[in-house]
């Protein structure tokens, strides 16, 4: 479970003198979508530039017009890079695991025998099924992604499969499994800040993620029927013969999948687990590839360029090691900069608050708790922001309107988990688009359960299959003991 070392604060908790109106929190707001949106979308700027333009603009909002000192804007800044630390060590060792597993033919293997199984027909769904049930069993769509993921666009590429496409199936098998299993980090924190029993949030997200899983898997059939035929004639042999004369592809290459995944299983973190992977890289490297012991520590840091003889192989497996990461780590770090010092100026919290004002019945209640997650996750960049902050914003509604609070769990993940990975400057999205070597924009229309998860939630609220009243649900769990 996500530990966190601080709690954001509620509309309440804000200091009258201190809090800001919501005329105060909307010019940050702005600036942030103006900044992003001339810079990164106008402009085609990398988003690092425009992140820092908005990270200067909400401090100078903080210092002069709110009255915070410089401790308060370090320490919102700061605030926002511990909670995003796991997710940036994550970062540094998904880098150096993906070089790792490339040497030591981990990621080879997996597209040598995956290449014999696999029909473009049946590609995208059995992706979307094998990501889903990976994510479910180690609790981590993050490490689903950087590890079988990356694997899987290489299989893809060699099917004729686009790579935003494998990229969008292997996101929404991810996040689905992700979503309903109870070791996963997002599960657990939704359940806890809104003082809900996990399995009873679990069961509450049962069925809306069913049907956007099950919606999802028809459009990714039907994508594969379309890419059907569209193999170039040997592409698939050339590729297999390449991977087969550069690298020894005994099953010994699968040792790093298995010390990772079984350390997952085991219910080791993601962190750790990642970690014995590398090591686990390196060792294989050695051993079954017969590279030396500075040699295979030197991909860990630098990354390799294969020699395969064939260019699609080698831009397939060409991987930058944990230097590489600069690019994307400075993206991440500058992101959470900015989601903390907006937290701690309050303007996330006024945010939340004035969205619950709108609320007049249990059904704007549980629309406005999803809308809330996707908004806190455009402005805060981290996806435990989204979860924490309506979450703790709203759940004293749900007593109000006489509601479980699994349903408030329920919108705020359905909604607030799954749609990160859609946002560029999102520390999920930055991941996500570099370890699968395609942009956020590329693969974001082919990432259905991102869309599907919260309109499910929203349209089941509409039918009113999203609202739980205390009394209803009292009864059924008394129905259920006596049978």
């Amino acid at each position: 479970m996500a530990s966190l070392d601080f709690e954001p604060l509620t509309y309440g908790e804000l200091s009258p003198e201190r809090r800001p109106t919501l005329a105060q929190a909307l010019v940050p707001v702005l600036g942030v979508v103006v900044f992003l949106g001339i810079g990164s979308g106008y402009l085609g700027m990398n988003p690092h530039a425009p992140l820092v333009w908005s990270v200067v603009l909400t401090g100078l909002v903080g210092y002069y017009w709110m009255g915070l000192s410089w401790d308060d804007i370090y320490g919102g800044i700061a605030d926002g890079l511990l909670m995003g630390l796991q997710a940036l060590l994550i970062l540094f060792t998904i880098y150096a695991l993906i070089a790792t597993w490339v040497s030591s033919g981990t990621i080879p293997g997996l597209m040598y025998y995956g290449l014999s199984i696999l029909t473009p027909e049946v590609f995208l769904p059995a992706t979307v099924i094998l990501a889903a049930i990976v994510a479910f069993s180690i609790g981590s769509s993050w490490t689903t992604a950087g590890t079988l993921g990356v694997a899987f666009v290489g299989i893809g590429s060699g099917l004729g499969i686009p790579a935003p496409m494998t990229a969008g199936a292997i996101l929404s098998g991810a996040y689905a499994g992700d979503k309903q299993s109870p070791l996963s980090d997002t599960t657990n924190l939704a359940a806890a800040v809104t003082n809900t029993d996990l399995y009873d949030h679990i069961r509450a997200m049962r069925t809306g993620t069913a049907v956007a899983l099950g919606l999802s898997l028809i459009l990714y059939a039907v994508l594969g029927l379309r890419a059907g035929g569209a193999i170039p004639a040997g592409r698939v042999g050339e590729i297999q013969t390449a991977l087969v004369s550069t690298y020894d592809l005994s099953v010994l290459v699968f040792l790093p999948l298995v010390v990772t995944f079984g350390l997952a299983l085991y219910g080791f973190p993601a962190l750790p687990s990642l970690v014995a992977g590398v090591f686990a890289g390196v060792f294989t490297t050695m051993a079954v590839q017969g590279v030396g012991f500075t040699a295979a520590w030197d991909v860990f840091l630098n990354g390799i360029e294969p020699e395969t003889g064939t260019k699609l192989v080698n831009d397939l497996l060409a991987q930058g090691g944990l230097s590489g990461s600069a690019w994307t780590i400075t993206v991440v770090v500058a992101a959470l900069s900015l989601g903390g010092l907006l937290e701690r100026l309050g303007v996330l919290a006024v945010l939340a608050h004035h969205l619950a004002q709108g609320v007049r019945s249990s059904t704007s209640l549980v629309a406005s708790s999803g809308l809330a997650a996707i908004l806190v996750n455009v402005f805060s960049a981290q996806q435990y922001m989204a979860i924490v902050i309506p979450g703790m914003t709203l759940r004293n509604l749900y007593d109000d309107y006489d509601l479980e609070s699994s349903d408030l769990s329920r919108a705020v993940e359905a909604a607030g988990t799954p749609t990160g990975a859609l946002i560029p400057w999102h520390a999920g999205a930055v991941y996500m688009s570099s370890v699968f070597g395609v942009a956020t924009l590329e693969y974001a229309p082919y990432y259905f359960f991102a869309f599907l998860s919260p309109l499910v939630l929203f349209v089941m609220t509409l039918l009113g299959r999203a609202t739980t009243p205390k009394d209803t649900a009292d009864s059924s769990a008394a129905a259920s003991a006596d049978d």
